[in-house]
């Protein structure tokens, strides 16, 4: 099924059941007032729920609206954690490489993760607001899995009990702060702004054969001021899969239902795949020629961010998003 969070003016939205083809949704009111609350107690509310998205598919909802993804929040508007991985060991080799840097064989066995903000998350058209453009704005189109609760300690095999919906990212980046904040040894903060997500979260089963071994395996579409600039395989060179990476979280710590795990920036070994952030683009550059000459983002810039099935229906929806000034302080 196809879930979302209709803007009405509160923090967490309210729940909506979305249609298969992303046409027409009805509010979830009846199962759950948001989607947090099903997350809480997803064994007795996703059938209702799935009853209503059956419905909904057949035409017998009995209060269908058209559906609309300017109108949603983030599903998750705001989480209990978002903890984003960097399973595609590719992007993190490419940037060492550029930096003339070694890169650890651990990297290939053991995951890199930081815990990003959750309290603000971007819905699907809202704009990428950034006091300058010298800070390096980037884009970072991801996948993300949200999680029912998880014990520490899970197994991967564990881990995959606890996957109960999947959507795609935005991981917005500051590139040019980035460097004086990991020279302080501390991670990421500053660098790292609000992270946008899809109009829709899917249960894995809406997928079909795509979803296997922990992975969505199908290419995202980046489209950078209209032009697709990547269409990376999502199945492809990702060393660590979801399963892989909720375990890690969860060494030594519980994981609580509307946790969310992304895949970091999906990356693939063949170049021709082209790229999801402009970063690993401009490190292919220094590599081939010593020096970058792809910029960053501008003011006024828009980044399409999207995945469809193999009939070419758009599963999630598209993050579509403008780079814009601040208004107020």
């Amino acid at each position: 099924m196809k879930l979302a969070s209709f803007r009405d003016g509160s923090r967490d939205g309210q729940l909506i059941v979305v249609s298969r083809d992303l046409r027409t949704a009805h509010f979830a009111t009846d199962a759950a007032p948001t989607l947090q609350r099903a997350l809480d107690d997803w064994n007795f509310i996703a059938p209702q729920l799935q009853d209503l998205y059956d419905a909904l598919n057949a035409g017998r909802a009995a209060r269908p609206f058209e559906f609309s993804p300017a109108q949603c929040a983030a599903p998750l508007p705001r989480a209990y954690q978002w903890a984003d991985g960097s399973a595609y060991v590719n992007h993190v080799e490419l940037v060492r490489k550029a930096r003339r840097a070694e890169m650890p064989e651990t990297f290939w066995t053991d995951p890199l993760m930081y815990q990003g903000g959750s309290d603000d998350f971007l819905g699907p058209t809202d704009d990428i607001v950034c006091g300058s453009e010298a800070f390096g704005i980037d884009f970072e189109a991801e996948v993300a899995v949200v999680t029912g609760d998880v014990p520490m300690g899970a197994t991967p095999a564990e881990a995959a009990d606890g996957i109960r919906l999947l959507m795609l990212a935005n991981d917005v980046s500051l590139r040019n702060l980035i460097p004086n904040e990991l020279a302080k040894g501390f991670g990421f903060f500053q660098s790292k702004p609000a992270t946008a997500f899809s109009p829709v979260a899917i249960t894995p089963d809406e997928l079909g054969p795509a979803w296997r071994d922990g992975m969505v395996h199908l290419p995202l579409v980046i489209t950078w001021n209209g032009q697709v600039v990547g269409r990376p395989h999502a199945g492809t060179d990702m060393v660590f899969n979801f399963p892989r990476l909720i375990s890690h979280l969860c060494k030594t710590r519980n994981c609580r239902a509307g946790s969310i795990v992304g895949s970091g920036t999906v990356s693939n070994k063949d170049a021709g795949a082209g790229y999801a952030c402009i970063a690993e683009k401009r490190c292919l550059e220094t590599i081939a020629t010593g020096s970058a000459s792809t910029g960053f983002m501008k003011f006024g810039d828009t980044i399409h961010i999207e995945m469809l099935d193999e009939s070419g229906a758009s599963l999630f929806g598209a993050i579509d998003q403008a780079v814009a000034i601040p208004t107020s302080v």
